[in-house]
């Protein structure tokens, strides 16, 4: 049996009706992820109000915990359990609901509802909560052991693990050891049978214990103590009336079943070995003593709920773990749930196996709920790391295709009022390889009915069409010589199309990955550097190059950067040697193949980067460039804006949901 789907109304931050959460899950393990404050947790509560948890904590309801400020409204939480076996068939009998079309095949449907009856008891405002079975809750109520059937396993977030399996009364320790099977195999003690002729092998763990009582109470010392208190009774006793003591272990005339879990209260598990361990380790201890519960279960539900299970733990734990997770869930039939912040277990974790929260709602990324094709699904579960995993946290994500656009876009979007990190976006750099692929994971299959993953998703790629000027430039032909054809080489300029076939290309590569909340910007050109060195139009139609002195320069200084790490040259003096052959460059340009100055020069720029591969460390160069000039008053806020190429305006712009106009609330005091 396992949790085939939940239905919460009212709850927190989840309506009713048509804004209802609803969450399908399969068998395994299922993860929630998205920001803060988004659900997760109230999914999470949801669940251990309806079914309760095995450590029997008790939960009041709250007035936070009903949706809005009318507490009117009642809270209904509804789930849906599937895969019966002839057990739980069994178990559950008068609760069952059946299927015209599979009446072999019944469901169990749980419906818990909470609400406000207009008055008080003691001082606290009462509120009636039933639940029963049936569609609609139309069945007969729950009996307690059907409910106590239900009950999941709860791991709350930053949980003290070491308090959890340390001995005391209804310890958790005591629980898990109480429902394992061998607790009970042995023999029970005997008093009649001779203390010395008794293997204590061959005892069960409550014949131990009480072979361990009679042997204390024989022990010379107690039986000398109780023999010195019985005379001093003696003489205190009245004639016929003899009064004599008893020393006996607490509660050892208890039932077998109190004395039983009065001796499991009395342990400690602690991980072997000297010193004390740290709160991570503890915290696998507990996990595994919990799986160990659950897998010995033979009847009722076997779900474990995780809040942050990555709690305490180091990166490669925190894999190892959730691969152990995994493996427990297919081999003992266990369904897990967690909820987890941890792009490290995001990108552990299959791709299908995930559920993004977002607005109230759940977008499962399995396959058939989302645009991906099984191919995207391999791929994605080979390539899809920790430094990508971020993209599920995100409330805007920058899909690029370079490690220059992931270091320089970060800093530019900095200077134009539009920080990342301010506005929560995640640049994934997928390395000119699969845009597309992490672009469908926003993609839903059904809008109709579940509708679109209201994050922002920009896709950057680049237009890779030179201008007539470059392959000259470039060295990929001689001046005046012919050109070859198209299919005997890899690159293509402007002469190789038409104005209307260049504008198709674009709109193509623009559609590839476009649709519902994901855009495509196409660089207005040919590449970023080569953008970025040949500007902005003008409304003219004028290329404006401001930014195109501070791309050459970066690129020296890539050229010679592990010089200048040694201290071989001074960073300043090959910026200053930079900035004055940029100023000859500039001044020997002149229209080339057809190019304008502005493309002849930009040409020019891109050569340098294009020689060697150095756009990564450019681009830190760059960005720390850009950075200096804005901090000394030199490059506004709006003058970059107006100087980068159209598609990055734009595309950071949507990212980050910013309006039309720049917000220059917070500009430099000299901008």
């Amino acid at each position: 049996m396992y949790l085939s789907n939940i239905t919460i109304e009212n709850f927190r931050c989840f309506g009713e009706g048509p804004n209802r959460f609803e969450l399908s899950l399969k068998s395994g393990l299922t993860a929630l992820v998205g920001e803060n404050d988004v659900g997760k947790t109230a999914v999470v509560d949801a669940l251990r109000f309806i079914l309760g948890t095995t450590d029997q904590e008790w939960y009041r309801l709250d007035d936070s915990d009903f949706q809005g400020e009318n507490t009117s409204l009642g809270i209904k939480i509804v789930c849906r359990f599937e895969g019966l076996s002839e057990s739980d068939q069994r178990s559950f009998l008068e609760y069952l609901t059946y299927k015209k079309e599979k009446p072999g095949d019944p469901l169990l449907l749980i419906n818990w509802t909470a609400k406000d009856v207009g008055d008080s008891r003691r001082g606290k405002q009462y509120r009636r909560i039933e639940v029963h079975s049936g569609k609609d809750g139309a069945g007969p109520a729950l009996s307690p052991e059907a409910r106590e059937l239900l009950r999941a396993t709860y791991l709350r977030p930053l949980r003290d693990a070491e308090q959890a399996l340390s001995a005391g009364r209804g310890s958790r320790l005591s629980q898990i050891l109480h429902n394992t099977t061998n607790i009970q195999k042995g023999d029970a003690f005997d008093p009649e049978i001779d203390i010395a002729s008794i293997n204590p092998k061959t005892l069960n763990v409550l014949g131990i214990g009480d072979l361990a009582n009679a042997l204390i109470e024989k022990q010379e010392g107690v039986v000398e103590t109780r023999t010195k208190i019985d005379e001093h009774l003696g003489s205190l006793s009245l004639h016929g009336k003899s009064l004599n003591s008893d020393i006996k272990v607490s509660g050892a005339i208890a039932s077998d079943k109190v004395r039983l879990q009065q001796l499991l209260e009395k342990l400690d598990l602690e991980l072997g070995g000297s010193g004390k361990v740290g709160l991570g380790s503890n915290n696998l201890l507990f996990i595994a003593c919990e799986l160990l519960l659950l897998a010995e279960e033979t009847e009722g539900l076997k779900l474990l709920l995780i809040e942050e299970p990555e709690a305490h733990l180091h990166t490669q734990r925190q894999l190892r773990m959730m691969r152990f997770l995994e493996k427990q869930a297919e081999e003992n039939q266990i369904q897990i749930l967690v909820t987890t912040h941890s792009p490290n277990l995001a990108s552990a974790i299959r791709l299908s196996n995930l559920v993004t929260i977002q607005s109230g709602k759940a977008f499962s990324l399995a396959e058939g709920k989302t645009n991906l094709q099984r191919s995207d699904y391999r791929f994605l579960e080979r390539f899809l790391d920790v430094t990508k995993a971020n993209l599920f946290f995100a409330r805007g994500v920058m899909i690029v295709e370079g490690d220059a656009e992931n270091i320089l876009l970060p800093t530019v979007a900095k200077i134009m009022q539009r920080d990342f990190t301010e506005h929560g976006v995640s640049i994934v750099n997928v390395g000119g390889v699969g845009l597309r692929r992490y672009a469908r994971i926003f993609q839903r299959e059904d809008t109709s009915t579940e509708g679109e993953l209201d994050i922002p998703v920009a896709c950057v790629t680049d237009m890779d069409v030179m201008p007539n000027c470059a392959p000259v430039i470039l060295h990929k032909i001689e001046e005046g010589a012919p050109w070859p054809p198209t299919g005997k080489r890899r690159w293509r300029a402007k002469k190789d199309f038409s104005d209307s076939d260049l504008s198709a290309l674009r709109d193509g590569k623009r559609q590839k990955a476009s649709g519902q909340c994901v855009k495509t910007f196409v660089s207005d050109e040919w590449t970023l550097e080569y953008d970025l060195a040949l500007g902005s139009k003008d409304d003219k139609g004028e290329f404006h190059a401001e930014l195109a002195e501070d791309v050459y320069i970066a690129a020296c200084l890539a050229e010679n950067d592990d010089a200048i790490n040694s201290e071989t040259l001074k960073l300043e003096d090959v910026s200053a040697q930079a900035k004055t052959d940029f100023a000859s460059l500039k001044s020997a340009t002149v229209i080339n193949g057809g190019c304008s100055i502005q493309e002849v020069l930009a040409a020019h720029v891109y050569s340098r980067y294009a020689a060697k591969s150095i756009k990564a460390i450019a681009a830190q160069y760059l960005a720390e460039i850009l950075w200096i000039k804005y901090e000394k008053g030199h490059l506004t806020s709006n003058s970059l804006r107006r100087s980068l190429p159209r598609y990055v305006v734009e595309a950071i712009d949507y990212v980050t949901r910013a309006p039309e106009e720049t917000n220059v609330a917070n500009k430099p005091p000299n901008e």
